[in-house]
Order: structure tokens, then sequence, then C-alpha cells
């Protein structure tokens, strides 16, 4: 019973990432940049095989994790929409990888996509800075709660 919150925690994360990318996907096709369409579509691939990657293989988990935030940091340069593909990513950083080690990558995600965003609005500014933060530390508090809960 313990782990329905961190299951639904779960789906909430893959159906977030699924619908902004998604979002991303389309923007960036209305915008007849076909290449960073492609390669939504493929990062959404490569994203949808994690849960068979830790069904099968638990160890391939922290490869995955890494070719998708490789995809992540190309296409948010590439494009606006899929910088904010980094939240329901830390999820996954929360998930797969131990404490220290997830809030190392929380922190430079949640960096990267502040940077990112900064970079194609061409200024930074305080709502670019505060709502990831924000959202970081919610994302953080959440995850770290339901797995307690499950345990």
């Amino acid at each position: 019973m313990m782990d329905i919150p961190l299951r639904l925690l779960r789906y909430t994360a893959h159906a977030t990432a699924c619908g902004l990318l998604v979002i991303a996907v389309l923007t960036v096709l209305r915008a007849d940049r076909v290449p960073e369409a492609v390669g939504g579509v493929l990062l959404g691939l490569v994203y949808a095989a994690g849960p068979i990657i830790e069904a099968r293989w638990p160890r391939a988990q922290a490869g995955w994790l890494a070719v998708v935030t490789a995809g992540w940091v190309v296409l948010g340069v590439m494009a606006p929409p899929f910088v904010w593909l980094a939240f329901p990513l830390l999820f996954a950083y929360l998930h797969l990888l131990p404490l220290w080690g997830a809030m190392f990558g929380v922190t430079v995600l949640t960096s990267a996509a502040i940077l990112a965003a900064a970079w194609h609005a061409g200024e930074l500014s305080a709502p670019l800075v505060v709502g990831p933060g924000v959202a970081a530390v919610v994302v953080t508090l959440l995850a770290l709660t339901c797995k307690a809960l499950s345990e």
C-alpha cells in the first residue's frame, strides 16, 4: 500500500515528461525546425526505454540517464521549449542516483535550465531564476517524501 504514492509520482513524472515533450516538438514543428523535432522524438524514444532498462538491465540505468541528459542538453541549447524537460528529468535523478549524486544532479540540471532559459531569452531575470529554483525544491521534497513513505 505504501508504494502507491511512489508509483503515482512515477506515473505523474512520465506523463509530465511526455506532455512537455509533445508541446516542445509541436512548437518547433510550427516554426519549421524539423531537426529539433526529430531530436525531440528520438529523446522521447530513449526516455520511454527507461522503465524497460530499469526492469531488465538495472546496471544500465546510469548510462540511460547520461544519454537522456545529454539529449536534453543538446535540445535545450537548440530550442527553448526543450529547456523545461529538465523538471521531469529531476525525478529520474532522484529515483536512480544515491542521495548525494541526486542532489548534485538536481543542482547542476536546475542551474543549466536557468542558464539555457536566460540564454534563449537574451537576459537573466528573476522569474527565470526563481521559477526553476522553486520547482526543483518542490520536486526534490516531493520525491524524497514519496521515497520515504515507500520504505
